[in-house]
């Protein structure tokens, strides 16, 4: 049986909307944050030496990261399905943001949620002032400018059919869910974009995506509406 090491609030989640869509078998192996410190636990170390989520078992095949495994999934279980056909426009951009999700775009968000914790606990207060001044200014100054110059990116990909790559859903969709639902989770200024917001309802309301946060449990991403 396929197991997917799922962790709560976490990149998994996206893996089990995949098999929803796939209609393929598979059971969760689920996974607990630290609720002060919100990383995994050590257990997870047991699947992968990094101990993170999400990890796919598949008899002696262990696979991580979000991209080979939506890769793996794809190209052993989804007969053509979610993919593009080679050589097109389509399967291009599917490649670009299969990639971009990961490689451009979660970068940013982390160094704003890191940036964002600088003038709180467990920061020792006499430091708060300091940190925060500092926080403010990579914010200002970096991190808000590069944000706007992505989603308006993304926006304008999206305003055309509504999808990624070509004019119905791929895998690369579901790979971009996360970081824009966390984005939308915890950033305003998400709300400026019609085409993302759309995008987020559009997914949310497959009955796939729904089966999946059925059986994944915990995922406060998808709790906020885009609208």
């Amino acid at each position: 049986m396929l197991t997917v090491h799922h962790l709560n609030n976490s990149r998994s989640q996206r893996i089990l909307w995949l098999l929803e869509e796939l209609g393929v078998p598979y059971e969760i192996r689920p996974y607990q944050r630290n609720p002060e410190t919100l990383l995994a636990p050590r257990t997870l170390k047991g699947v992968h030496p990094l101990g993170k989520a999400p990890v796919v078992t598949d008899g002696d095949i262990t696979v991580a990261e979000s991209g080979a495994i939506i890769e793996y999934l794809v190209d052993t279980y989804g007969a053509g399905r979610l993919k593009p056909a080679v050589g097109t426009p389509a399967r291009r951009q599917y490649t670009y943001w299969l990639h971009y999700a990961e490689g451009s775009l979660m970068p940013l968000l982390l160094m704003k949620l890191v940036f964002s914790r600088l003038s709180h606990p467990p920061m020792p207060v006499l430091l708060r002032p300091m940190t925060g001044m500092i926080a403010r200014s990579v914010s200002e100054r970096y991190l808000q400018p590069q944000l706007a110059q992505h989603f308006a990116h993304i926006e304008t990909s999206l305003a055309t059919s509504g999808w990624f790559a070509g004019d119905e859903l791929t895998a690369a969709d579901i790979q971009m869910s996360f970081p824009l639902e966390a984005a939308a989770a915890s950033m305003q200024q998400v709300e400026r974009y019609p085409a993302i917001r759309a995008f987020l309802t559009r997914i949310r309301d497959r009955p796939a995506y729904q089966r999946a946060l059925e059986k994944g449990g915990e995922y406060g991403f998808a709790l906020r509406s885009p609208d």
